[in-house]
């Protein structure tokens, strides 16, 4: 399970999508979360979903990848769905008790569900297609109006990306640390889901252990090339805006104003 999260992993490629300027992967991104949760229609829901899959063949993302990404929190977005299930008022479907299931109930369980499901991927295609030094140059050069208030702009743009970048690495650290106990007989599968994470309580120790270490030999290596923050700091790539961000600007609020019109011409989905 853990070698199936894919965020915050790069994919190199030259497509459209990976040369788009990093800031303006980093606002779309965002303005693409909100037309999730602007849409009330299924249509809306529907169009927004097909589109960020158009973005995902434009970048040439793998779609077995993108199922990846989601397989690790199906679990959470089914007990998000459950709570809909049974906490919508609406007519009554099923009645057991202080239970209810509803239509309506239903139906906000599954427009929730692929909701989060297209959420993920659309922060996910951000990491797939901007490099971390891309992706810090991005959020550096959009929080800078912040560094007029003594704001430690740069720092905190390192940070977010160093820890977008360490998500891949101490999931390959979990997988190894598993393997190695299961080698010396430690069982993860058989059991109820009570005994289940109990036995993954001996993996936090040694995880804590392999990233307190990779954080002491990253602060090193950056002590060593005389890192010192953003102050007086050059840049190699000046970022700088293209037709191309100027297109997907524009596609992007097409989209938005076809779901908002969507839900005043189509009744909501739930």
């Amino acid at each position: 399970m853990t070698r199936d999260i894919t965020i915050g992993q790069f994919l190199p490629g030259d497509s459209i999508i990976h040369r788009l300027d990093p800031r303006i992967k980093t606002l779309l991104a965002l303005f693409y979360m909100v037309t999730l949760f602007v849409a009330q229609s299924a249509v809306g829901l529907a169009i927004s979903a097909l589109f960020i899959l158009f973005v995902a063949v434009l970048a040439h993302i793998p779609f077995r990848m993108l199922l990846s990404g989601i397989r690790p929190l199906i679990i959470i977005i089914i007990i998000a769905g459950v709570f809909n299930m049974f906490y919508i008022p609406g007519h009554a479907l099923w009645h057991f008790g202080i239970l209810t299931i509803t239509r309506e109930g239903i139906g906000t369980a599954a427009f929730m569900g692929i909701r989060v499901i297209f959420l993920i991927l659309g922060a996910s295609m951000l990491t797939y297609t901007t490099s971390p030094i891309l992706l810090t140059d991005g959020l550096d050069s959009m929080l800078s109006p912040l560094a007029k208030l003594h704001f430690p702009v740069h720092e905190l743009s390192m940070m977010m990306t160093i820890a977008l970048r360490f998500i891949p690495t101490l999931t390959e650290e979990t997988q190894k640390i598993m393997q190695a106990q299961k080698a010396r007989g430690a069982d993860f599968e058989s059991g109820n889901i009570l005994r289940r994470a109990k036995a993954l309580l001996p993996i936090l120790i040694p995880l804590f252990v392999s990233a307190f270490r990779r954080a002491d030999e990253l602060a090193l290596a950056m002590d060593c090339r005389c890192y010192r923050g953003g102050e007086g700091r050059t840049k190699l790539h000046i970022l700088r805006l293209q037709k191309r961000d100027g297109l997907a600007v524009c596609t992007s609020s097409l989209l938005f104003v076809i779901v908002l019109t969507l839900n005043f011409v189509l009744p909501h989905a739930y």
